[in-house]
């Protein structure tokens, strides 16, 4: 490819992912011949081994990680891509897969202006494409948009060093899920601009790294960890009175959170509901400790 990769970095988080990692991760960075750094969030000793010996296999950089979630490990990696000397950075989930020069033209947008974030158009497993990438500011939810996004997809995600140090980094606070809508929305309000490239398409298939994969049901920890970081969300950027409707809001949230794992799930388990209550009730306590943020983003 004519385009110099010696800037870029991959970035992968894996959990229990090292099968995806061969199938979408080795292929793209063979053709690109870019530096990965995958960090392996902990799951058992035999994933472990065997991210690190892809490593081995493929030159990568592998970081072990204890799982402080999905935030905190892509900072990890970043923090050692940056140290290497990688001025783009490229943000990527293992169960998600791009042609090589769409990639390239993503990094040339950042490469062209580095206060920028840059996505391609993301669909599922069988080409339908995901058009979220709008905020509900009242009810408290994403919602569809058109091609001027308030975020992107931190399933890939292109970025420049610059904007990252000015950003630093996903904030901790998160876990998992919300934490792309937040860091978007503060590179908006740091002078960013949010390009989503539909004319780049790629295939992120969800349920990959999810333990029920193959079925529409979802994890636990899916369930739990969206409907707490909706509040976390809401602590970070509302101002007191957005802050009680986002509340008001909750229980129809966390309904419709569980219902995408369809409705048969709840006939053999309540996992999934217990899930949605349990994160709830915890973005609930972290939104009563937070502090009214001093420049709310949204009224």
């Amino acid at each position: 490819m004519p385009q110099t990769t010696a800037d870029l970095a991959l970035i992968v988080v894996s959990y229990r992912s090292h099968r995806l990692l061969e199938r979408n991760l080795a292929p793209l960075a063979a053709v690109l011949g870019a530096r990965c750094v995958v960090v392996d969030n902990w799951s058992d000793a035999p994933e472990r081994e065997a991210v690190h010996q892809l490593g081995e296999r493929h030159g990568w950089t592998v970081l072990d990680a204890p799982n402080d979630g999905f935030g905190a490990g892509v900072n990890l990696a970043a923090r050692q891509a940056l140290a290497d000397g990688a001025t783009v950075l490229a943000v990527l989930n293992p169960d998600l897969s791009l042609e090589p020069q769409h990639l390239l033209t993503l990094v040339d947008e950042v490469r062209h202006d580095p206060m920028t974030l840059a996505g391609p158009q993301v669909v599922d497993a069988a080409g339908r494409p995901s058009r979220v990438g709008g905020i509900d500011w009242r009810r408290g939810r994403t919602v569809p948009t058109g091609p001027a996004p308030e975020w992107l997809s931190g399933a890939c995600l292109v970025t420049s060093a610059q904007l990252w140090r000015t950003l630093d980094g996903f904030a901790h606070d998160f876990g998992m899920y919300w934490e792309d809508v937040d860091l978007c929305v503060r590179a908006t309000g740091a002078g960013a601009r949010l390009v989503r490239r539909d004319d780049l398409v790629a295939v992120h298939d969800a349920g990959g790294t999810q333990e029920h994969a193959g079925t529409r049901r979802k994890s636990d920890l899916y369930y739990r960890a969206n409907c707490r970081g909706r509040l976390v969300f809401a602590a970070r950027h509302l101002d007191r009175r957005a802050r009680v409707r986002w509340v008001l809001w909750a229980p129809a949230y966390a309904r419709a959170v569980v219902l995408r794992g369809g409705r048969r799930q709840l006939l053999r388990s309540p996992r999934p509901v217990l899930a949605a209550v349990s994160g709830t009730l915890a973005g609930l306590r972290y939104l009563l400790r937070a502090p009214s943020p001093e420049r709310p983003t949204h009224p």
